[in-house]
C-alpha cells in the first residue's frame, strides 16, 4: 500500500493533488458511460436480436433503473464503510458485468445484463462524495465540478465511443473494450486513494430508513432532487431516441448519432465553472438559469420541420450543446448544496438525489421511445419541453438562503 493510501481522510485535504482529482474524474467517467454505452447502438442490437421499435427501448430503461436501484440500496453504504474498498468492489463487479453484456446469448441475457451494469456502475456515486470528502470547504463546489466534468464526459463521450466502435468491430466489442478500461482504473484508484473513516455506525437497515428521514428533514433536498429528475427526464428521452431518429428520418449510422455526443461533450466544460460559481454567487443561483437554459434548447427544435435537413441537424447540434451545458450546471450546483446540508451523510444524501434522478432517467428513456413511435420527433420534443419547464417552475420558486 503507497504512502497516500494509509493516510486517513482527516489529514488529506491538502494533499488533493491534480493527479488525483484527475483520476477520481476518469474513474466517474469510465462507470457512468457504462450505463450510455447502448444508446447509438439500439438498432444494431435490436437487429440482432429482431426487438421491435418500442421494445428496444428496454435496454436503457432497465439500465437507469438498475442504476435508481444501486444508488438507493448500495451508495448509502459510503457513509459506513471505507469508501476505498468500496470502488475496488463495486469497479471489478461493474467489469465482469460489462462483459457479461457483451457476451450475451439471447435478448434475455441482454436484458438482464443491462440491469446488473446499472445497478454497480454506481461506483461513479462512491467517487463523487470521495471527492467532496477529500477536498476542503473553501474548493469544495469547484473540485466537485473538476469530478462531475469526467461523470460527464462520460456520459456523453460515451455515445461517440460506442457509435464508432460498434460500426467498425460491432456492439458486442464495445463491452469488451469498456470492461478493460473500468478494471485498470479502479485499480489504480484502489492504489492512490486514502482510507475512508466511515462517518456513521448505523447498521444497514437503520441505514437504510435513515434515507426517508432525510428526505423530510431537508426541504432543499427534496427540491434538489426533484427538479433535477425533471431535468433527466428530457435529458434521456433525447438521447435515447436519436439514433433511432436519425436512422429513420436521414438515414444516418450509429456512428453519426454517437458522434452527436461531441456537441453535449461541450456541456461538460460547465461542471467546474458552475461549481466555482456556486462557491462565489450561491448554487440556487446557478440552477435558475441553468434549468431556463435547458428549457430554451430543448423549445428550438420545434422550428426543425420549418428547415433544410442541414439546418435541422445544426438545431440538433445547438440544442444539445445548450441542454447538456444546462443540465449539467444545474446538476453541480445541486450537488453543491446537498452536500452542505450534512458532512456525516453525502453519501446517502448523494443517494436520494441520485435514485430520483435516475428514475427520471429511467422514465425518460422509456417515456421517449412511445412519444417517438406514437407522436415522431415532435413528440418527443414536446415531453422534453414540458418537462424541463416543471423543473425550472421548481428553481423560480425556491428562495435563496
Amino acid at each position: 500500500m503507497s504512502q497516500l493510501s494509509a493516510m486517513t481522510t482527516s489529514t488529506t485535504h491538502s494533499q488533493l493533488s491534480g493527479k488525483i482529482v484527475f483520476l477520481l474524474a476518469l474513474g466517474a467517467g469510465l462507470s457512468v458511460a457504462s450505463i450510455y454505452y447502448s444508446q447509438p447502438m439500439l438498432g444494431i442490437i435490436g437487429s440482432t436480436f429482431h426487438a421491435r421499435i418500442g421494445d428496444v427501448g428496454l435496454v436503457p430503461t432497465l439500465t437507469q433503473i438498475g442504476y435508481a436501484l444501486g444508488i438507493l440500496l448500495l451508495a448509502p453504504l459510503g457513509d459506513r464503510f471505507d469508501r476505498r474498498r468500496i470502488i475496488l468492489i463495486k469497479g471489478t463487479l461493474l467489469s465482469l458485468t460489462l462483459l457479461l453484456c457483451g457476451f450475451a446469448s439471447s435478448w434475455h441475457v441482454l436484458l438482464l445484463s443491462s440491469l446488473a451494469i446499472g445497478l454497480v456502475a454506481t461506483v461513479a456515486q462512491d467517487i463523487i462524495p470521495a471527492a467532496a470528502t477529500l477536498a476542503s470547504d473553501s474548493n469544495r463546489g469547484k473540485t466537485v465540478g473538476m469530478v462531475m466534468t469526467g461523470l460527464l464526459a462520460g456520459i456523453l463521450l460515451s455515445r461517440v465511443f460506442s457509435g464508432v466502435v460498434a460500426e467498425l468491430f460491432g456492439w458486442r466489442s464495445v463491452y469488451a473494450i469498456a470492461a478493460v478500461g473500468v478494471w485498470v482504473v479502479t485499480l489504480t484508484l484502489w492504489y492512490v486513494l486514502p482510507v475512508f473513516k466511515p462517518e456513521t455506525t448505523l447498521r444497514y437497515p437503520a441505514l437504510l430508513r435513515s434515507l426517508g428521514k432525510l428526505w423530510m428533514e431537508y426541504s432543499a433536498l427534496r427540491r434538489a432532487a426533484l427538479a433535477q429528475g425533471l431535468l433527466s427526464i428530457a435529458f434521456s428521452a433525447f438521447w435515447s431516441t436519436l439514433a433511432i431518429m436519425l436512422a429513420e428520418r436521414f438515414q444516418l449510422g450509429s456512428t453519426v448519432a454517437g458522434a452527436f455526443g461531441l456537441a453535449g461533450a461541450a456541456g461538460a466544460l460547465a461542471a467546474p465553472l458552475a461549481g466555482s460559481l456556486a462557491d462565489r454567487r450561491g448554487p440556487n443561483f446557478v440552477t435558475k438559469i441553468a434549468a431556463a437554459l435547458v428549457v430554451i434548447s430543448f423549445a428550438l427544435m420545434f422550428v426543425m420541420p420549418l428547415l433544410p435537413v442541414p439546418a435541422q441537424l445544426a438545431v440538433i447540434v445547438v440544442s444539445a450543446i445548450g441542454f447538456d451545458l444546462g443540465i449539467q450546471a444545474s446538476l453541480v450546483a445541486h450537488q453543491t448544496i446537498i452536500y452542505a446540508l450534512n458532512p456525516a451523510a453525502r453519501s446517502r444524501l448523494n443517494a436520494i438525489m441520485f435514485t430520483v434522478v435516475f428514475i427520471g432517467m429511467a422514465l425518460g428513456a422509456s417515456l421517449g421511445s412511445k412519444a417517438l413511435e406514437h407522436f415522431g420527433w415532435n413528440g418527443m420534443v414536446g415531453l422534453a419541453t414540458f418537462v424541463a419547464l416543471c423543473g425550472l417552475l421548481i428553481r423560480l420558486t425556491t428562495r435563496a438562503k
